[in-house]
């Protein structure tokens, strides 16, 4: 492409649209120049830079090459309104909503993973759920490697997840228990989330399943495998960010805690964490190690004590960054490393 530097939109100016701007400035992704879109004009400062945050029309996508839709998990994003303006102006659409994760037209991508699904994209890429996200970060190299045939996946999901609101609902809470003061505001938790967990934060659809575990499930099979067989239970946990998830394997091909660590130690974006590889004197990953970091944690690799073709292991990984802008900005750079971004 002749284009070197790029006109990029970022839509939205909530916790994931911070995190794009900060993503984007911290890679030096080339840039000639980026919008930042909201639902209001309205400044915006974001590590010492003020941006001129501008109403979302479809006349503010003229000559942007790539859009970076923040979106909203469990509403319909500003894709839904925008994201088809934006591409007949000729923008690449990257859009962290869930609106069309699994429409078969839309490649859904997590770059370390499937990048090759970008090839022949139509203008519009999706971004996954940050659970899943960081939940492949950790499996699609132990199933490239030994064919991953069952998943038992339980989750320790940040508080972000929800959006910013959510931080500070969690620490107004954790406030009021502290000084022993009634909770008078749940912030859109069922139930109090400070001091607790809650495995019914999201809303529970077919057979049981939250449509959170359904996402993890139907991405998980979109993006890696659809004969993987996964139970999933998600549960949101009093932490600001950082999803943990604690993930039992069945594979077809014998596998060790050896064997796998081997695998994930040479996986692109996953840094092993344990006792022979310490991240800042800690030997296990942890919601506190990931804040703002490019890299998915994975450590507690063990064997299943009655089965060689079983293993259990921990996957730590930023739900802003890996999870949602990081992974958007590196399916951009994916597209243009490629030369991709054109359809």
């Amino acid at each position: 492409m002749s284009v070197k530097k790029f006109r990029v939109a970022v839509v939205g100016a909530g916790a994931v649209g911070v995190e794009m701007i900060r993503v984007l400035n911290r890679r030096g992704f080339p840039l000639e120049e980026l919008r930042v879109l909201a639902r209001t004009d309205r400044p915006l400062t974001v590590e010492g830079k003020t941006y001129a945050v501008r109403e979302t029309t479809p006349d503010a996508f003229d000559g942007v090459h790539i859009a970076l839709f923040a979106g909203t998990e469990g509403e319909k994003g500003a894709a839904v309104t925008f994201g088809k303006e934006a591409i007949a102006r000729g923008a690449v659409v990257i859009d962290n909503g869930a609106d069309y994760r699994m429409d078969p037209n839309v490649p859904l991508v997590v770059p370390e993973v499937n990048a090759d699904a970008l090839r022949g994209h139509k203008g519009l890429v999706a971004n996954p759920n940050c659970t899943t996200a960081v939940l492949l970060m950790g499996l699609a190299p132990l199933h490239r490697a030994f064919g991953v045939k069952r998943a038992v996946v339980s989750t320790y999901q940040a508080v972000s997840g929800a959006g910013g609101k959510a931080i500070d609902s969690l620490k107004d809470q954790a406030r009021r228990v502290i000084a022993g003061e009634p909770i008078t505001d749940l912030g859109g938790f069922p139930n109090q989330i400070a001091f607790n967990v809650l495995a019914n934060n999201w809303k529970i659809e077919d057979e049981g399943y939250s449509n959170e575990e359904w996402k993890v499930i139907k991405e998980t099979h979109k993006m890696l495998d659809p004969r993987i067989h996964l139970s999933v239970t998600t549960v949101r946990v009093p932490t600001a960010v950082g999803h943990g998830e604690s993930v039992w394997i069945e594979t077809e091909k014998p596998i060790s805690a050896a064997s796998a660590r081997e695998v994930l130690v040479k996986a692109a974006g996953v840094r092993v964490v344990d006792e022979q590889s310490p991240l800042d004197g800690v030997g296990c990953p942890m919601p506190l190690l990931v804040a703002g970091r490019e890299d998915t944690l994975v450590g507690r690799i063990r064997r299943d004590l009655f089965s060689d073709h079983a293993l259990s292991f921990w996957v730590v990984g930023d739900n802003l960054w890996k999870g949602a802008a990081l992974n958007a900005v590196q399916i951009a750079e994916t597209l243009i490393e490629r030369d991709w971004l054109k359809f």
